[in-house]
């Protein structure tokens, strides 16, 4: 029953978020009018409280910047581009299995120059970084420390994964006019929010997205204060993901399109058992490792 009290105490702090941003957001609306759609305002905001509950529960649990993951600056570059780097080599297979089978083909309308294409990394690299930055200090820094405090890491890693991959899919698509919109629209389309994380369609990108989650879990955890690779590495996930969508297309005939999902056409059963496979791999180098210095002690 505690356990099951930990395990829920996130979902409340996402749930008075998204209570705060419905909120927050028609009185946005009454003051900027149609400037930003409705929904975004409602996920941007959400986002925000997200982050800034950071803070507080830093206070409340006695967390200082060191146990969140966040090593000394000249150690946390060099552990964002080891970070980039780990990224690069994990996801880079991912990528040619999909172009040998064909199911991302280079989208050959597009006229690419080599100024436009520099352009394009840069800006979706700094996009990449931003995401990184909110979301790694939030997932494998404060939910997985705390719940660590109360659980096992292999419990505080999954639950903390769980919650990351579901909160991808905590999305709102409807479209509000301005003239419709009154103080319950947020609610309503709240309902709509929650209602995707139960949709049977994205049990394949969830799996996947679980799977990234424990594999950022297991590295934040085996290497102490590590939040740097995370984000380095998440980045470089990103930002590869963005690129391949700018410049490629996925092929909706191809026989072997099971295995991505049409939440990206990137993430789906591929990279969830690609990254299983990475995790287990890590853990049985581990284990042989351990052997081999057991042995040379005798």
């Amino acid at each position: 029953m505690r356990y099951l009290f930990y395990t829920m105490v996130p979902f409340l702090v996402l749930l008075v978020a998204t209570i705060l941003s419905c909120t927050l957001g028609y009185f946005m609306v009454l003051g900027i009018g149609d400037a930003i759609p409705f929904r975004q305002i409602l996920t941007r905001s959400t986002q925000l409280f997200l982050v800034l509950s950071i803070f507080p529960a830093m206070a409340y649990l006695k967390i200082n910047k060191e146990a969140l993951g966040f090593a000394p600056i000249w150690l946390f570059f060099k552990q964002l581009l080891q970070g980039f780097g780990l990224g690069f080599i994990t996801l880079l297979p991912v990528f040619i299995i999909l172009s040998v089978l064909e199911i991302n083909v280079l989208d050959e309308t597009q006229v690419v120059t080599v100024g436009l294409l520099a352009k394009t990394m840069t800006i979706n690299l700094l996009l990449a970084l931003l995401i990184s930055l909110i979301e790694e200090p939030l997932f494998r820094g404060l939910l997985l420390v705390s719940l660590h405090k109360k659980m096992s890491v292999i419990a505080a890693i999954l639950i903390s994964s769980i919650y990351y991959a579901g909160l991808h899919f905590l999305s709102i698509k409807t479209d509000l006019p301005v003239q419709d919109i009154n103080a319950f629209s947020g609610f309503k389309l709240l309902g709509e929010a929650f209602g995707n994380l139960i949709n049977p369609a994205n049990l394949p990108a969830f799996f996947a997205l679980l799977m990234v989650g424990i594999f950022l879990g297991v590295l934040r955890t085996q290497v102490k204060v590590s939040l740097g690779l995370c984000i380095g590495c998440h980045t470089c996930w990103v930002w590869q993901i963005k690129m391949s969508k700018k410049l490629f297309n996925t092929d909706l005939s191809s026989e072997y399109l099971y295995l991505v999902s049409d939440y990206d056409g990137i993430i789906g059963p591929l990279v969830a058992g690609w990254l299983l496979l990475a995790i287990a791999g890590y853990f049985i180098y581990q284990q042989i490792n351990k052997s081999k210095t057991r042995c040379s002690s005798f």
